[in-house]
């Protein structure tokens, strides 16, 4: 912020200025009048007020999401997608049908060989021993826990949904991780780094801080496509991220009264693309729209199947 001066007859009026940028680039500026004909006394004891009069309005203006802002028209604007969801309420055969293709589909994005088929089988075994097939029915105890828990966003619930999962196929189920991970391309090229381990306890922190204070801004596909990016931007675990990512996205749907979504195996590119896009410029809208055409998808596949 700076003191402009303007000359105005006989008059020497004062202003605070505060310069930023909107959401077009565009640089903008917002002003407070101090006063006319000030001494350096005046002006001294009149410039705090006017920078919480501007920090309030910076604050309406715009909101912190974390590595990028968005101003209230923009928030208006990503709210109105919403309301193009038809919320249809499922019975439990249609939960039974979306957690058998959940899982299918959640787990062979990851790279599993479970075919569609073979899910219900798996679901009745006891005792079971290959890894595919223990983390095959540790997402079915996830899908249940997330339609019935009572605990609120956190970073326990996110460490027992992980928990849930991968219980008895990998040693490290239910813990952050100790390790740096990177994600690479079909080439090989590093395409994103997750947050370094010495900051990912206080990123998971911030992380579970910011849904509790700005929940209430966001329409539920919005809030939930905002956490399952971030998310999986800060890829808090060694393995197992994506899957436990998909289903946060469904906890805050759920939690809001609003049907699950399943992501399909055969969009996985398109999946795929549009994480790259929030984690490399921000952009949300891709999100959203993907996220409401497997709405459309899951809908028509489970509660009209014959």
């Amino acid at each position: 912020m700076f003191i402009e001066k303007r000359k105005q007859g006989k008059n020497l009026k004062y202003y605070l200025i505060h310069s930023y940028r909107d959401e077009k680039n565009e640089v903008k500026k917002i002003r407070r009048f101090l006063g006319s004909n000030l001494n350096e006394k005046d002006i001294k004891r009149l410039v705090p007020q006017a920078e919480e009069l501007i920090k309030s309005r910076l604050e309406d203006m715009k909101l912190e999401v974390f590595d990028f802002l968005l101003s209230n028209k923009e928030i208006k604007s990503l709210n109105k997608h919403n309301d193009k969801i038809e919320i249809i309420h499922f019975d439990e055969k249609f939960w039974d049908r979306f957690t058998e293709e959940f899982i299918y589909n959640t787990n062979a994005i990851e790279g599993s060989t479970i075919l569609l088929d073979e899910v219900s089988q798996i679901l009745n075994k006891n005792n079971l021993k290959d890894p595919e097939e223990i983390e095959t029915k540790g997402v079915s105890k996830a899908i249940n826990f997330i339609r019935n828990t009572k605990q609120p966003f956190s970073l326990n619930l996110i460490l027992k949904i992980h928990k849930l999962c991968f219980e008895g196929s990998k040693d490290f189920a239910g813990k952050l991780r100790n390790v740096e991970v990177v994600i690479r391309g079909r080439d090989g090229k590093i395409i994103h780094k997750g947050t370094p381990v010495a900051k990912l306890e206080d990123e998971m922190k911030d992380f579970i801080s910011w849904y509790k204070k700005n929940k209430d801004k966001f329409k539920p596909i919005i809030l939930a496509g905002i956490i399952h990016n971030q998310f999986e931007d800060i890829h808090p675990f060694q393995d197992g991220n994506g899957r436990v990512g998909r289903l946060l996205l469904n906890f805050i749907l759920l939690k809001n009264c609003y049907p699950p979504i399943n992501i399909l195996l055969e969009d996985r590119a398109e999946y795929y693309m549009v994480l790259q896009k929030y984690q490399k410029d921000g952009e949300l809208l891709p999100t959203i729209r993907f996220l409401l055409k497997q709405y459309k998808k899951t809908l028509k596949n489970i509660t009209t199947k014959k």
